[in-house]
């Protein structure tokens, strides 16, 4: 396994083809791992659901409604970048989780997805966010106990449900034909296609996607923290792999 900031260890790149390969024959033959899908799409979903129940029972000014929503945008396009870098950049095939890291890799090497309804799309690719499940449990329990309400309990909210947006936005980026989809995307409130293309065309670079708003900030950070890039690691892993995972995806 790589340390922080991708510096070699005695790890071969053979040894790591071996660990992918081993990781996805898990995926794939282990239904433990495709339920973790659909139980965290589930969860996300509901609990978003319940989140927003709780919050629009609270008044806020309308200004206070724009503020926060503006404050959830940005913060969901930088956290789900955030995330997107550390999962690009993780070769940890070992671990119990190892089935799903490997997984995810494979969203570079097959960027397509199947064809949905937006819907669908939203809550399928809810599953892939596990982070969020565990957020959204301590979130739903404080507005629900009144620790956090208010501006609060909108900020979370919000925040939740951009952050399956982001993942719709990536959909769009990569699949859709739609000139609305488009438009949005040329205007900034959605991710670019052109601008996510550099993700996929360099190295180590545009790992936001909403809409890209905070991508300078997280292209700083990828280069202080993985200088290699994941060109030259986690693409390379998956080189040796010929199995189910290279068809069009559902999640990524």
């Amino acid at each position: 396994m790589n340390i922080p900031g991708n510096i070699p260890t005695t790890v071969s790149l053979t040894e790591k083809q071996q660990q992918f390969n081993a990781a996805m024959d898990k995926f794939e033959h282990m239904p433990v791992y495709v339920w973790v899908g659909h139980v965290v799409s589930f969860v996300n979903v509901t609990l978003q659901a319940v989140l927003a129940v709780l919050a629009f029972r609270q008044p806020i000014t309308p200004v206070d409604h724009v503020l926060t929503f503006v404050a959830a945008y940005v913060l969901a396009d930088l956290v789900n970048g955030l995330v997107h870098m550390y999962m690009d950049n993780n070769d940890d095939y070992l671990s119990p989780v190892g089935p799903l890291v490997a997984s995810f890799h494979l969203h570079h090497r097959t960027p397509l997805y199947k064809r949905n309804p937006i819907p669908v799309v939203y809550y399928h690719e809810s599953g892939a966010k596990i982070w969020l499940a565990f957020f959204l449990v301590a979130a739903v329990g404080c507005v629900w106990q009144g620790v956090l309400y208010g501006v609060a309990a909108y900020g979370i909210m919000y925040f939740s449900i951009l952050s399956s947006i982001a993942e719709v936005s990536h959909y769009l980026a990569h699949d859709s034909d739609s000139k609305f989809a488009r438009f949005l995307g040329r205007a900034r409130i959605l991710l670019p296609i052109k601008h996510h293309a550099r993700h996929h065309i360099e190295d180590n670079i545009s790992y936001t996607f909403l809409n890209a708003m905070t991508d300078p900030l997280v292209d700083a950070l990828a280069k202080r923290l993985y200088p290699i890039g994941y060109r030259q690691t986690t693409d390379l892993h998956y080189a040796r792999y010929t199995g189910a995972g290279t068809e069009n995806r559902e999640q990524a």
